[in-house]
């Protein structure tokens, strides 16, 4: 077996590796990684935009919220990555500075999550938007954006798996500097688990919308189900990866491992917990309605009307 996996046919059918992921215009650096986070956020904000209108929201507000939940949430990722690999940083020898190039990669998706719920929570307040059905609305998205930026890890070469042997094994440059790649010979193939998590992802997304079309899910199940469909895949995955962190081994497995189980059983929790005691879907989305300019406009002709009668009555005076 070992000799068909190692015969020309199975090398040609290996993944390759980029051999750069930043392309210069003039002095302006294009960096693959930040297409990849941007062509996610855009089809997240269309696909949300066109689920929220369904849902009875007004189109527009998922754009407006946008602008709240992406800068907090590129801030949450980035820094749930420094506190978690806050070595890579502040240990010794390291550039504090650093910290703060994104561009480089590095973002924790669960402290993206989590400050891009605050940012979208923010945002939905200061609109009138009720939180749970807007989640609802943009969870599905959300699993094909974090499709989107797994192929800019493949543009950088990081975050892949242990080696194996399988035809689909992803190439990666030899590299001296890179402390976990520099361990094994040129020619050893690696787990792509970006391929693996971008599939589980996109499979997910399938499943979500399935399931929301074929039994009307609201109250924040779609949410629910999105973390548990994410987390269930992201662990085995995170299981295969070698790339150097910080936790490691917290009892184990490594911090993102129980990180996935722990959120799994929360957002199973609060499924169980919404279905009770709020069976069905919103039919309301809003906390205030909506100010709509075109209806004040017709108030204001109405009474611009009404006003107009009043001056001809005055000129005229009593009728006989």
């Amino acid at each position: 077996m070992l000799d068909v996996l190692q015969s020309p046919m199975v090398t040609l059918m290996s993944i390759p590796s980029p051999s750069e992921g930043v392309w210069h215009l003039g002095p302006v650096p294009i960096r693959a990684y930040a297409l990849c986070i941007i062509a996610g956020i855009v089809f997240a904000i269309w696909l949300g935009e066109r689920r929220w209108v369904a849902r009875g929201g007004q189109p527009g507000e998922v754009s407006d919220l946008a602008i709240w939940a992406v800068p907090f949430g590129l801030v949450g990722g980035r820094l749930y990555h420094v506190i978690t690999d806050w070595q890579l940083y502040f240990g010794e020898d390291q550039n504090p500075i650093t910290a703060l190039y994104v561009w480089r990669g590095g973002l924790g998706i669960w402290g993206a999550i989590a400050l891009g719920i605050v940012g979208v929570w923010i945002g939905a307040r200061v609109q009138g938007i009720k939180l749970l059905p807007m989640l609802d609305a943009l969870a599905p998205g959300v699993l094909v954006a974090q499709a989107f930026g797994r192929w800019g890890n493949w543009f950088n070469q990081e975050l892949y798996g242990r080696p194996t042997d399988l035809p689909w094994g992803l190439e990666i440059d030899p590299n001296l500097d890179d402390g976990v790649r520099s361990q094994f010979g040129p020619d050893v193939l690696f787990h792509p688990t970006f391929l693996y998590e971008c599939l589980w992802n996109l499979a997910a997304f399938a499943v979500l919308i399935w399931l929301d079309r074929r039994y009307k899910l609201g109250h924040g199940r779609v949410a629910a189900l999105y973390v548990m469909l994410y987390t269930a895949g992201r662990g085995w995955i995170e299981y295969l990866r070698i790339d150097t962190v910080q936790m490691n081994d917290v009892l184990g497995l490594r911090l993102n491992v129980w990180t996935s189980i722990v959120l799994f059983v929360l957002a199973a929790a609060f499924y169980a917990w919404s279905s009770r005691r709020h069976p069905g879907r919103e039919e309301v989305v809003r906390t205030k309605p909506v100010e709509d300019s075109d209806e004040g406009s017709a108030d204001d002709d109405d009474a611009d009307a009404s006003e107009d009668r009043a001056d001809k009555h005055e000129t005229a005076g009593p009728t006989a």
